[in-house]
């Protein structure tokens, strides 16, 4: 059962800022198997279909085959070799993207038991940006926000006031 309850602060922003710029009347391919925040957007009233697990970095046909009004990428990116080969194939018009920003005093995220669950790419958030520029992107909106951890020590308490998050909107450059 789907209750309006978080299981963290980087699901409240994201949810916000997509009922900020998306119509629930549109269609979203949501880059990733499906995951705890597709299922949030699918309980909101969104109209989500998710590829299926195929490595993105060497097979972008779900991009090609068929064409949803809108691509989210919700923490996606990072993970992957080649941002810019997906951004240039998306075919929708409207973008949404959320990535972790890279961190100066945390080195890049690396799981020792998944070899998929690693950040290839922590970006600036000027990294990401010109990367959209040079795909056909316009940025219509962005933000950043913190995501805290309930640990003490020096990292934790910097993660309470930096920035961890960037979240955007874009639009297709006619």
């Amino acid at each position: 059962m789907y209750e309006k309850t978080f299981p963290n602060k980087r699901f409240k922003h994201t949810l916000e800022f997509l009922q900020k710029h998306i119509s629930k009347s549109e269609t979203i391919l949501d880059l990733g198997v499906d995951n705890p925040f597709s299922k949030i957007m699918k309980a909101e009233g969104f109209q989500v279909k998710n590829t299926t697990g195929e490595d993105l970095d060497t097979n972008q046909n779900v991009l090609n085959s068929e064409k949803q009004d809108v691509v989210t990428a919700f923490e996606i990116f990072e993970h992957l070799l080649n941002p810019f080969t997906i951004l240039d194939s998306i075919k929708s018009e409207k973008l949404l993207i959320s990535i972790p920003l890279r961190l100066w005093f945390s080195s890049a995220y690396r799981s020792k038991t998944d070899m998929w669950d690693r950040h290839y790419h922590e970006f600036e958030d000027w990294q990401l940006d010109w990367l959209l520029e040079k795909t056909g992107w316009k940025i219509i909106d962005r933000t950043k926000f913190t995501h805290p951890v309930k640990k003490i020590g020096f990292r934790p308490f910097l993660r309470l006031f930096t920035p961890r998050y960037y979240i955007i909107y874009a639009e297709k450059v006619k």
